[in-house]
């Protein structure tokens, strides 16, 4: 998945892109609002995991402004405000989850993978294509069944085959499922991953 993480605390920045990236996903971070709107502007992203106390401004006008923008993007807030009231209004606002910090990421990365289900329309982790067993939640592939071991990059351009069945991807779609704003593409790692 590409991933916007828009949080301006550092030590708890740091650690969910370092989490986020060994579960395979790209993450690009904002750490102010405006920064979270010009990237929104130029990428589709996959989730976006929201602060809402952020140094331009609150982050639950800003998700109540994208939803009426039209932008349907997953969210899951993750925020110290932990009264329900705050919780209500961030969900009422257009939210998909909400997780109060401190958290564990582990568990952030279970809301992850339940957002991105209920967004490709199963919820169920195990799902069958051919005669391809996919676990979603484990990350693991067997064919009759022997396991397949995919590495990082290829779990990710099979999830986002997986993603979208019988259609074709440009090359350009694919990239920005592998590689964030600050990683580059090397010229033929399209090629060589998908010959795999």
């Amino acid at each position: 998945m590409r991933i916007l993480l828009v949080e301006d605390d550092e030590v708890l920045g740091n650690a969910v892109c370092d989490h986020v990236a060994d579960d395979g996903h790209k993450l690009d971070r904002a750490r102010r609002l405006s920064e979270a709107a010009d990237a929104l502007a130029v990428v589709a992203y996959d989730l976006v995991l929201l602060d809402l106390m952020l140094p331009d401004g609150l982050g639950t006008p800003f998700l109540r402004r994208l939803r009426q923008q039209g932008n349907t993007t997953p969210v899951i807030i993750l925020t110290a405000l932990d009264q329900i009231t705050e919780r209500i209004d961030g969900l009422n606002a257009g939210a998909d989850d909400y997780l109060v910090k401190p958290f564990d990421l582990v568990e952030l990365s279970a809301r992850i993978g339940a957002v991105a289900r209920r967004y490709t329309g199963n919820p169920n982790p195990l799902i069958r294509v051919g005669s391809f067993d996919v676990d979603l939640s484990a990350r693991t592939v067997r064919c009759a069944g022997k396991e397949i071991a995919l590495t990082a990059r290829e779990w990710v351009l099979f999830e986002a085959f997986l993603g979208r069945p019988n259609q074709l991807m440009s090359r350009a779609q694919l990239e920005e499922h592998l590689w964030s704003f600050d990683g580059g593409a090397e010229s033929n790692a399209i090629e060589v991953y998908v010959s795999r």
